[in-house]
């Protein structure tokens, strides 16, 4: 296997809520005279459709002129005011939404056939007992496998109306035989809180992956087992959090400040401005928290990081935010696609802008990651520039700088050695999963005498496990020497089959293990003991 000399991470691009109307259709009718003389741009628009779709020599499709055109006028405003076809709509609708309507399962396709990795709890698989493991052959009699294991056909076999029936027919290899269920397909909820566990007697950890209709449910469930449990002092993962749903982030920081406390303003093209405060005693007001952040944390993740520094409260910690500080609003554009158009810019509580400049093209824009592993910011917060025309500071003192994202109070730098980069790309490519898969499959039982925390305490990673990975991944052909970085390969091929063993707090527990960040939060914990 040819290994890059780089391993650069996909910067998360996130188009968060906007919306734009393009007029409606014009009658024939009317003159070419009467449309100029009117001057209206929305009218000249259509009516250019309409002659290049009943007139053009050639048959063209005009919906994918369409789209050209609506993509090409939003991409000359911002880079986050975007157009989502009708196509990709209900797939990001759901991811936003939370849940979905199907059967509950996570799936591989595995040698051409639906292999089943786990099932949601509380979902209609988990209750009629499908097992991890098991292979999906037929919905309603229609063959999964083979030729038809397109994954675009299978969700849309697997997911349907709420209430509806499906008839699985499934191959369960343990036991050799196949077994048929009967599924009643209900809501199933699509996890934005990946993990939330005590790292010690007093200090609990949630980690936030987005910001969706049910993330604050989700998130509130969490905290107050946690709190229930004793802790004082929590830690917020939002690194590599594309934001969301700003309202969601409003509801989390209800939970750490004061009933009352300013906690963002926006401001739209008429220079009206909005203040946002919260609205009711929180669950955590008197705990200390601390936030990691990093080079993806966006949106709504750094409205919730810039409302706490700027409220004095916790302690920021990891590099500079990505700095999106642009409000987008959905609107439909009545053929089941719709635009997502910025219509407010926000600022935290001290009155800052975090958006990134964009006036040089989203080129540009997003590249700004690449500009930062260039530049050293990622090593070094020397290497960060701020403007002091965007100097502020906060009610007890602190300067904090706006332009571009959330600087933390506490700087970490990133590991860019090749080695670590490749770790995480195998990691996070898929490539690892099938090869636990694969390796559960061969014997499931041989991890029967575990229970999610003895294997969180006592299991190793054989070195034959290893070395069998690296044969998998082909590492042992590449220049590197991972002598150095054993320990870390190993850590995420027993986080990996952590996750689909015992589910994603056991991953994230054992990830977390020597983290940077992490260890600096028990530094300031220990500190204050």
């Amino acid at each position: 296997m040819k290994v890059a000399s780089k391993y650069i991470p996909l910067l998360i691009g996130v188009a968060v809520a906007a919306g734009v109307f393009i007029g409606s259709k014009l009658n024939f009718g009317d003159s070419t005279e009467k449309i100029f003389a009117t001057n209206s741009k929305k009218d000249k628009l259509n009516r250019l459709i309409d002659y290049i779709d009943f007139e053009y020599v050639d048959q063209i499709n005009t919906d994918s002129i369409v789209d050209v055109t609506v993509n090409g006028i939003l991409k000359n405003l911002d880079p986050h005011s975007v157009y989502i076809p009708g196509s990709d709509y209900e797939s990001i609708a759901e991811d936003m939404r939370g849940k979905f309507v199907g059967i509950g399962v996570s799936f591989y396709i595995y040698n051409d056939t639906v292999s089943v990795i786990s099932t949601i709890d509380g979902g209609p698989a988990e209750k009629v007992g499908i097992l991890p493991g098991d292979r999906i052959l037929y919905a309603n009699q229609k063959p999964l496998y083979g030729e038809f294991s397109v994954r675009d056909s299978i969700t849309t076999s697997l997911r349907g109306k709420l209430n509806s029936k499906v008839e699985l027919t499934v191959f369960r290899r343990s036991e050799n035989r196949k077994i048929d269920f009967k599924l009643t397909r209900k809501e199933v909820a699509l996890r934005s809180v990946d993990a939330g566990y005590k790292i010690n007697d007093s200090l609990g950890y949630i980690k936030v992956n987005r910001f969706a209709e049910t993330t604050y449910d989700e998130f509130e469930e969490t905290l107050k087992k946690l709190v229930k449990s004793g802790i004082q002092s929590l830690v917020l993962d939002l690194r590599n959090n594309p934001g969301g749903y700003v309202f969601a982030a409003e509801r989390m920081l209800d939970d750490f400040l004061e009933k009352g406390t300013l906690i963002l303003k926006t401001k739209n093209k008429s220079g009206v401005i909005e203040n946002t405060i919260t609205r009711r005693n929180g669950l955590f007001e008197e705990g200390k928290i601390y936030v990691l952040v990093n080079e993806n944390t966006a949106s709504a993740s750094e409205i919730v990081a810039g409302a706490l520094q700027d409220n004095d409260k916790g302690v920021i910690i990891g590099r500079r935010t990505y700095g999106k500080g642009l409000v987008q609003r959905e609107m439909s554009l009545g053929d089941g696609s719709a635009v997502r158009l910025t219509v407010a810019r926000y600022y935290t509580p001290t009155g800052r802008s975090i958006q990134r400049p964009y006036i040089n093209g989203d080129r540009s824009y997003f590249r700004d990651y690449q500009q930062r592993y260039e530049n050293g910011e990622l090593v070094s917060i020397d290497s960060i520039s701020v403007n002091d025309s965007l100097r502020f500071v906060t009610p007890k003192g602190k300067v904090v700088y706006g332009g571009g994202g959330i600087l933390p109070d506490v700087f970490i730098p990133k590991d860019l050695s090749e080695e670590n980069e490749i770790i995480n790309y195998l990691s996070q490519s898929g490539l690892m999963n099938y090869f636990v898969f694969e390796e559960l499959d061969k014997n499931r039982t041989q991890f029967d005498a575990y229970d999610a925390e003895l294997f969180y305490e006592e299991y190793k990673i054989s070195e034959t496990l290893f070395d069998e990975f690296i044969d998998y991944s082909r590492l042992g052909d590449s220049e590197f020497q991972f002598s150095g970085y054993e320990n870390l390969l190993k850590k995420h091929l027993k986080a990996t089959i952590a996750e689909q063993l015992f589910g994603g707090d056991y991953y994230q527990k054992i990830i977390n293990q020597n983290d940077p960040m992490i260890e600096k939060v028990l530094e300031f914990e220990n500190n204050e003991e």
